[in-house]
């Protein structure tokens, strides 16, 4: 099925994040095609009043973005710091209205009123290292993965990618199950907003065992995130960085790339993956 006859077996839901632009193809400049295009647009989160950040984002599943986010980034310590998350259109873009407990709000605050105290610029100056790589407590070693299951893993992974599928614009990050399983995940144009998505989905879900597959390179936050809320596995479809590989040993994840078909290389702590 190519993707101009797959429009017909989308649903509404399913049709969030894309729009239809006229497009020329080489041979043929004098005509105008419709295809699809992967919407990106500002979302600011936004805490008990206060915006907190601007990301640029395919607007679906802003929900899943804002748990995720406020885990991975330690604005909140688990799903019930937050008493509710709304979603509002702006001139520019969408809000999503996060109301958090007093004690979480309390250290945002905190952890703002330190940033904006610094002085210099870019990560120079001992502070904003330390902000930079925030400590992450040491993973346990509870879970394992066989390789022998991570072919029919990457053989889903498109399944989450309704945009992708169309404009061949998205990254994908999605939980599997010890067995291969592909449980849920989500896309968006950025990687680290695609797992964001997809740890606020685990959360909502449940999610323990098993482990996180994206269809992206990984960098040092993709890995911090990671451990942040838990994951103790991470597969990669692409390379991984050195400074990646330096905190995923550091906080006890095991880091798997070049995951692809009959294809993988372990970075750290190897204990936790059978052949």
């Amino acid at each position: 099925m190519n993707k101009f006859n797959q429009e017909q077996t989308l649903n509404e839901t399913e049709l969030t994040g894309l729009i239809k632009a006229p497009v020329y193809q080489r041979g043929q400049l004098d005509t105008a095609q419709h295809d699809w295009l992967a919407q990106e647009v500002p979302v600011a989160l936004v805490y008990n009043g206060i915006s907190h950040v601007v990301m640029m984002c395919t607007p679906k599943d802003l929900e899943a973005f804002a748990l995720g986010f406020s885990l991975s980034e330690g604005i909140i310590e688990s799903p019930q710091d937050i008493y509710s998350i709304e979603t509002n259109p702006t001139c520019n873009g969408l809000e999503v209205q996060i109301e958090l407990s007093s004690r979480r709000f309390t250290g945002l605050k905190e952890r703002r009123r330190a940033m904006a105290g610094r002085t210099g610029c870019g990560v120079c100056g001992i502070e904003q290292l330390a902000d930079i790589f925030r400590p992450v407590t040491p993973l346990p070693f509870t879970q394992n993965f066989s390789l022998s299951n991570l072919d029919h893993a990457l053989g889903q992974l498109r399944q989450i990618q309704n945009v992708g599928q169309l404009t061949g614009c998205t990254h994908a990050a999605s939980w599997i199950s010890p067995q291969g399983e592909l449980m849920g995940g989500c896309e968006d144009v950025g990687r680290h907003v695609a797992l964001d998505k997809m740890l606020g989905m685990r959360a909502e879900q449940g999610w323990q065992q098993g482990a996180i597959l994206v269809s992206s390179r990984a960098s040092y936050e993709m890995v911090q995130k990671s451990a942040m809320c838990g994951a103790e596995i991470l597969f990669v479809v692409s390379a991984a960085t050195s400074l990646a590989v330096e905190i995923a040993e550091r906080s006890n994840l095991t880091l798997v790339g070049f995951s692809k078909p009959g294809r993988a290389t372990v970075f750290t702590h190897p204990q936790r993956i059978t052949d």
